[in-house]
């Protein structure tokens, strides 16, 4: 009886450890890791989240940036760390379009990165240089039609070169892809006319906008945004189905408890909800959405299946 009472011992007290981690959840340091650098939107919202979460909980959480490669050494990672909620990924909208553009991926995006959250929703904007004599999508349209390849597009990642070649498609332009690192860099290339025309996100563009450097044509989501009540929508500016939004989610390596998992959603719901964090967010035209790990394995399907048929139709292949 003594020697079953020692297996039987033996056997829980893996799992009591097990039960006592989640239940003390968090009791050491959390990393967020970042696939950008530093003063993008993911870092930015990365840090929010971070000082929210260290306020709350009383632990240290620290934001890694780890740039490179569209965010996938972000998130290989993440991926191989241990599935125990002290390494997290706070990524973008790039993260389904990735397949599509990459065939010899590390790691599998749904089968490797356990989903906690879709945070937030922002628009895109597509963005012209003053020195095309356009101020509407339809003009641009129009002037853009009979110049094919006389125009560059300038994209920050794959999420807004995909969004460019569906507007290609849909308006029957062409104009040639150049590719930059990141937002601040394509916006350095609208500025100084390198590029003329590109669809980069709403709180980068504001203040150039704003400012008259750059000319806002549409806003991609279904509602105009705040930062820019005067840019249309593309529904607005006559261009039907044609919906974008951006958007920012947390994740952990697959595997992670779902103790763990559902601890991690319910603090970004109750900071999401904080007045605080949603006056800082509107200010950066950055709307709270706070979906569930359900929604958001469902909206990381469905948006990679939808880009995987805009690259085949586009005609570009796979890395």
């Amino acid at each position: 009886m003594r020697s079953i009472l020692l297996l039987l011992m033996a056997l829980t007290a893996p799992l009591a450890g097990t039960s006592h981690a989640q239940d003390n959840y968090p009791s050491k340091p959390i990393q967020i890791v970042v696939g950008f650098p530093p003063g993008g939107g993911n870092d930015i919202l990365a840090r929010m989240m971070g000082a929210k979460m260290q306020q709350d909980w009383g632990q240290p959480v620290v934001v890694v940036n780890k740039p490179g490669a569209s965010s996938m050494i972000s998130m290989e990672f993440v991926a191989k760390a241990p599935p125990d909620g002290y390494t997290l990924l706070l990524n973008a909208s790039v993260m389904p379009v990735l397949p599509a553009m990459y065939s010899k991926m590390r790691i599998d995006i749904l089968r490797d990165l356990e989903p906690i959250s879709q945070l937030t929703n922002q628009s895109f904007v597509l963005v012209v240089h003053p020195s095309v004599p356009v101020h509407s999508v339809k003009e641009f349209i129009a002037y853009a039609k009979p110049r094919p390849g006389k125009l560059n597009y300038g994209s920050p990642a794959a999420t807004f070169q995909l969004t460019m070649e569906l507007f290609k498609q849909q308006s029957g332009i062409f104009v040639t892809h150049i590719p930059y690192k990141g937002s601040a860099a394509t916006i350095r290339g609208l500025l100084a006319n390198e590029v003329q025309v590109g669809f980069v996100d709403a709180p980068a563009l504001a203040p150039h906008i704003k400012a008259g450097k750059l000319r806002g044509l549409a806003v991609t989501t279904p509602k105009r945004a705040a930062i820019l009540p005067d840019v249309p929508t593309m529904m607005e500016a006559g261009v039907t189905d044609f919906q974008i939004t951006g958007w920012f989610a947390l994740f952990a390596p697959a595997g992670t408890p779902k103790a763990i998992v559902n601890k991690l959603y319910q603090e970004s719901k109750k900071i999401l909800q904080d007045p605080d964090m949603r006056e800082k967010l509107a200010a950066l035209d950055t709307i709270p959405y706070n979906g569930t790990p359900e929604q958001l394995h469902k909206t990381m399907e469905s948006q990679m299946n939808k880009w995987i048929k805009v690259a085949r139709d586009a005609n570009i292949k796979a890395q």
